[in-house]
């Protein structure tokens, strides 16, 4: 067999090639690109019988996506994705004196897979499917934590010099609160908006209690306040107007996005597994699939899963002392949408709501509680997944309903 330390940069790749005794036997730096990937197959064919196999070619890199990558599982070679914070490690194993360089991680690389691959996963066999869902899913979700820190930044700002605003919106990028802005980003101007344009807003914006809404938000705005020198005032509505242009705009790609990610997540085989789970929509079961992927091999049972997914606690005794704490080293992608989804089934399922309550009493916090309930129901996902069935409240909890009964 031959392993591969593969130092990855933007235009470059430092590799460096053993053979199983850990003699070096070739390094080079490649190019990015087909020229690069052609080197690297011609450099393992002259270490290599004519008769050998791809899998027996073993290579190590600290990236799990991009055609360099899907280049070489397209080759067959088994490729293993390493987080580089465990290549760091690996190499003050056998360093302590803290030098580093791209051929020193190549050679790590190498070494890596040559003694512990046992230890890290190959990189995933996801279907094409699967893999388009994950880059929506992922664009999708990046767009709105984008929209969040236009929001907080426009709030900041009319915190300075409006702040009639913030109460008179609930939420500052729906809809009305956006077209109202845009159209009055000072003070001056938002006092002498009519009722009828604040009535217009909302009924464009899809909301309801039109009247009344409209009526407070204007008591609101004409409010007296403490005011800012006119220059100072200018300087900040033209912030304000900066801040609601960008925000209108991630609203509309947010929107249109939500549609390709439903389109391309029910063309998946398990969409419908996925929504008959509890606490799960389109978009978060989209964004389940996505960071889970579809590799039927890659989960040898619910507790890979499960520890994948870093909603089971971690252990770490020493002597007399044990403690169990929650797992933070985790696809946090992942960990968000499977902690939302059981905040949703305590509404959608009578068996989460029951164990959340039961953790409660136990002296959970809030938050430890929904940990506990999202790592059961990725356990459930998992048996679904594994039998190609859909969600069942009794069956899923039925180990914990019977006792009660009897």
């Amino acid at each position: 067999m031959l392993f591969v330390g593969d130092d990855w940069a933007e235009d470059h790749h430092d590799v460096e090639i053993q053979e199983e005794t850990g003699r070096r036997l070739a390094r080079a730096r490649l190019p990015e690109g087909v020229a690069g990937i052609a080197r690297l197959h011609a450099l393992l064919a002259e270490h290599l019988p004519s008769d050998a196999e791809p899998a027996q070619v073993v290579v190590g890199i600290e990236t799990d996506r991009g055609p360099w990558v899907g280049a070489l599982v397209a080759a067959g070679y088994q490729v293993f994705a390493v987080n580089p914070m465990q290549v760091a490690r690996y190499r003050e194993r056998h360093s302590t004196s803290g030098a580093k360089s791209d051929t020193g991680d190549a050679r790590t690389l190498a070494d890596l897979v040559r003694t512990d691959r046992h230890r890290h996963r190959l990189v995933a066999g996801d279907s094409d499917t699967a893999e388009a869902v994950k880059i929506l899913a992922r664009v999708h979700q990046t767009l709105i934590w984008d929209r969040q820190r236009q929001v907080l930044r426009l709030r900041a700002a009319l915190r300075e010099f409006f702040p009639a605003a913030i109460n008179a919106f609930d939420e500052l990028h729906a809809g009305e609160a956006l077209e109202l802005l845009g159209r009055a980003p000072d003070p001056t101007r938002a006092a002498r908006l009519s009722r009828s344009q604040i009535t217009g807003a909302l009924r464009r914006a899809g909301r309801r209690s039109v009247d009344q809404r409209a009526e407070a938000i204007q008591q609101i705005l004409r409010a007296e306040q403490l005011p800012q020198p006119a220059a100072v005032q200018a300087a900040y509505a033209a912030t304000v107007t900066a801040a609601v242009t960008l925000i209108a705009a991630l609203n509309s790609q947010i929107h249109a996005l939500e549609g390709e990610v439903s389109e391309s997540f029910h063309q998946h085989p398990d969409a419908e597994i996925y929504l008959s789970q509890p606490g799960l929509g389109t978009v978060l079961a989209a964004r389940v699939l996505a960071e889970f992927g579809d590799d039927p091999d890659r989960y040898r049972d619910a507790r890979s899963r499960k520890n994948y997914a870093g909603n089971s606690p971690i252990t770490r005794q020493s002597g007399k002392k044990l403690v169990v704490l929650a797992r933070y080293a985790r696809n946090t992608r992942l960990a968000d949408a499977l902690h939302q989804q059981a905040f949703c089934a305590l509404t959608a399922s009578p068996g989460a709501r029951a164990y959340y309550d039961e953790l409660r009493a136990r002296g959970a916090g809030h938050h430890a509680a929904l940990r506990q309930v999202a790592n059961r129901l990725t356990g459930i996902l998992h048996g679904c997944l594994k039998t190609s069935t859909r969600y069942n409240e009794t069956t899923a909890w039925a180990h914990r309903t019977q006792p009660a009964a009897a």
